[in-house]
């Protein structure tokens, strides 16, 4: 039996409904990509996190001076202890399938994302799920920004349900999303949005201090590859600017007591401004600035995300070269605290180039890096 049309239409709106998530009349697809649902397994983990593994200052190229100890060196007794460039933190871990038991490969030009995530992406039009498997000793979740999702993949304690999408340490969530025509990009914009995502239990600060926080890139779909990539892209760059503040983090207790045993308390000014880490993907000082990298030419994306509280205001600054961002040229652009941007370049300029927080206090405490452009 054929269904009338209008019955058909009812019918994928209650499976909609059914998925968490409601369908509006600029939701159909335009040409390109079949929409599909993609799916995603991303385990929350613990381990040590280096804030700068080199052991020296990257950026300036020389042995840490006294500035840089205070955030690098740890120094486990005396009348200034510090923790130092090392802290244990939870960070979102992707796997190829439901067992996780292999987590997924990164590729060489993704390993800039450092602390990051996985990127998730969806087409407009597409569904996304998430499997998320709590591994951490704290309780976790996955929060989306422009995603269209229900009260059960909602992935926040301020809710006004149970079902929220909180999970518990051993626990698993599915998290149903939708890419709606608005969580792409704008009419004037290009082909494609970014969006972050993070833990959102409790509060963001001490889940966003923890670690845990990615970033979410939506398609137009007539601009779309199969794998959802904007097929006028040759490269994509992620990079978040945050001042991770250990002293909020869940695991300060349990820092302190590595790093810093028999050790009391020391909530100093000092002490809590050494644990304030300025950093680029989670990278402080220039380490680890060997995926940044990109060819003369290329058609260059950056995504450029922000987080932190009233001190996470940054401007991230390119020497060399210049993108467009928002239909005007620059070489530096705002970024707030939850706001992702989107900046074009094609880079003219061969070399290694700075590119770092202009806020001066930001820069002098770490919030640099370098991105290289080949021949």
């Amino acid at each position: 039996m054929t269904l009338p049309f209008s019955r058909l239409a009812l019918c994928a709106g209650l499976l909609l409904a059914l998925a968490g998530c409601k369908k509006d009349n600029n939701d159909t697809p335009a040409p390109g990509p079949p929409a599909q649902t993609r799916t995603y397994y991303i385990a929350s983990e613990e381990g040590v996190w280096d804030y700068v593994s080199e052991a020296r200052n990257v950026f300036l190229g020389r042995p840490f001076n006294k500035m840089d100890s205070v955030f690098a060196v740890n120094i486990p007794s005396g009348p200034t202890p510090r923790i130092g460039r090392r802290y244990l933190k939870a960070r979102f871990v992707e796997y190829t399938d439901a067992s996780f038991s292999t987590p997924k490969a990164v590729q060489p030009e993704w390993t800039h994302l450092g602390i990051l995530g996985p990127v998730i992406r969806a087409v407009v039009g597409d569904s996304v799920h998430v499997v998320l498997k709590n591994r951490t000793s704290i309780t976790t979740s996955i929060h989306v920004h422009g995603l269209l999702y229900g009260k059960a993949s909602e992935g926040s304690m301020n809710s006004s349900t149970d079902s929220n999408g909180i999970v518990q340490p051993g626990g698993t969530h599915l998290y149903r999303f939708f890419a709606r025509e608005r969580s792409g990009p704008g009419p004037n914009e290009g082909s494609s949005a970014v969006w972050v995502y993070h833990s959102g239990v409790n509060n963001t600060q001490t889940d966003l201090n923890a670690g845990m926080v990615g970033a979410i890139v939506v398609t137009r779909r007539d601009k779309a590859n199969a794998d959802a990539t904007p097929n006028d892209v040759d490269r994509e760059i992620v990079t978040l600017y945050n001042i991770f503040d250990e002293n909020l983090s869940p695991y300060l207790p349990r820092n302190l007591a590595t790093y810093l045993p028999g050790v009391p308390k020391p909530m100093t000014d000092d002490f809590m401004m050494s644990n304030k880490m300025h950093s680029i993907n989670g990278y402080i000082m220039g380490s680890h600035n060997a995926g940044l990298t990109m060819k003369k030419g290329q058609r260059v994306r950056w995504y450029v995300m922000g987080f932190g509280d009233v001190q996470g205001v940054h401007t991230a600054h390119w020497h060399g070269n210049v993108s467009i961002m928002s239909q005007r040229t620059t070489d530096v652009i705002e970024i707030l605290p939850a706001v992702a941007v989107v900046a074009d370049m094609v880079p003219d300029d061969v070399g290694q180039w700075a590119y770092h927080c202009h806020v001066s206090n930001h820069a002098a405490a770490g919030m640099d890096t370098f991105y290289t452009v080949t021949p």
